[in-house]
């Protein structure tokens, strides 16, 4: 019996010495205010950006006259606090037409956030043709099969320009909420979209390496090299709302 007990107390010392693995979740926005949000390599919000009705929510009829010399980047970080490994959670809606994105590990002093950092790409996948024409980028880019048409890897879901998701996923139509979870250790990443999973990969691989230098990042020296940094969120001139926007340590 002294055995047993013994063994119960050294699993429980080693239980308890062990370090967690998971911290409670963080709300960068939690509905009430932009506290902690600006402007890439800036220090106020880009014009356009307010609560309202409890939703983060960029419309351009919030750009008063004032703001039309406004030369800042206009898309938005949480500038508060840098994030290594981490569960990211954001519900999200578009309009129809619409485009953004999240990214992640970004550091400033660059002339854009793609530049360096990820994204994890939110658009309309079924109408955004119907309201812009991408066939001269894609012809850019070296897209030369079928260019007037959104590509898989530019897709929501997609690892912008490196991974592609699944086929088949739940996206719900723009004007609809969707949620978007990416959750970022060194050995594996995983995108999910409305709790699916979208894709993986593990970063800085031979794979994840040769993408970059072969795809549309080759001429970005520093993309995705970063292993910490702020969170962002795309600003491409379309309405936009988020609801939540939480973030877990691991």
């Amino acid at each position: 019996m002294k055995k047993v007990i013994a063994l119960i107390c050294i699993g429980l010392m080693h239980s308890c010495s062990e370090p967690a693995k998971t911290s409670e979740w963080t709300y960068l926005f939690d509905g009430t205010s932009l506290d902690g949000w600006r402007a890439y390599n800036g220090e106020g919000l880009p014009p356009g950006w307010a609560v309202v009705d409890s939703l983060m929510t960029f419309k351009t009829e919030f750009i008063s006259e004032s703001d039309y010399d406004y030369k800042g980047s206009r898309d938005l970080i949480y500038g508060a606090k840098e994030f290594e490994n981490f569960e990211l959670y954001v519900e999200w809606k578009i309009p129809p037409g619409g485009n953004s994105g999240i990214f992640y590990h970004i550091k400033e002093g660059y002339s854009g956030i793609p530049e360096v950092a990820p994204e994890y790409q939110l658009i309309d996948d079924l109408h955004y043709t119907d309201f812009h024409d991408i066939e001269d980028y894609n012809r850019s880019i070296g897209i030369t099969d079928h260019p007037e048409n959104l590509q898989p890897i530019q897709s929501t879901g997609a690892d912008y320009g490196m991974y592609t998701p699944k086929e088949g996923k739940t996206l719900h139509p723009a004007g609809s909420w969707n949620s978007t979870t990416i959750r970022f250790t060194p050995e594996k990443v995983t995108y999910y979209l409305n709790g699916e999973v979208m894709l993986d990969f593990v970063p800085w691989s031979e794979d994840w390496n040769q993408r970059k230098n072969e795809g549309k990042w080759g001429m970005a020296k520093d993309y995705g090299k970063y292993k910490k940094g702020f969170i962002g969120l795309q600003d491409h001139g379309s309405e936009l709302w988020f609801k939540t926007v939480k973030i877990k340590e691991l």
